[in-house]
């Protein structure tokens, strides 16, 4: 459209504060300890971080729109299981596929192979929420979406530093 598209879903989204950075605790710096990957891990370390990725339609991060939060991620090492729920802004948000997406690929990107990866809606928060999670679930749909070339730029953009 003229102008520069569609008008935002969501134009004033609540912003949260961002959580301080994690400190780095003396267990963590000793090499001779294997690191286990946690929560918290998931959530904050760098290599990870998905509270940083950007939201698709603010320039904010995932973090600050509430989408993702610490206490929604679910790591368990031992069984190699990684379970991050996520919360669209809106109930009726139409990007709630590709943020799933995001965070499916940023994981999938950052974590070593042998992790099984659950990305879905917060139970109630989303008018689609159970064809959303099946979709994010399908293993054949998200490598084809990640064949569409614009729709990985558009999740690369979220995963993308923000200068």
């Amino acid at each position: 459209g003229p102008g520069g598209g569609a008008p935002l879903e969501n134009a004033n989204p609540l912003i949260y504060r961002r959580s301080g950075e994690r400190p780095v605790t003396a267990r963590e710096e000793d090499d001779e300890l294997p690191d286990a990957i946690d929560d918290r891990e998931i959530f904050d370390n760098p290599a990870h971080l998905i509270r940083s990725i950007n939201d698709p339609e603010h320039p904010l991060t995932l973090e600050e729109l509430n989408v993702v939060e610490q206490m929604r991620v679910k790591v368990n090492d031992a069984e190699s299981t990684v379970a991050v729920e996520f919360t669209p802004t809106i109930p009726h948000c139409s990007m709630a596929t590709l943020i799933g997406l995001s965070i499916k690929v940023k994981l999938i990107r950052s974590l070593p192979e042998r992790f099984k990866l659950d990305v879905h809606i917060t139970p109630g928060t989303h008018a689609s929420e159970h064809a959303v999670n099946k979709q994010l679930a399908d293993k054949e749909r998200v490598a084809a979406a990640l064949e569409n070339s614009h729709l990985l730029e558009v999740v690369n953009q979220c995963l993308s530093a923000r200068s």
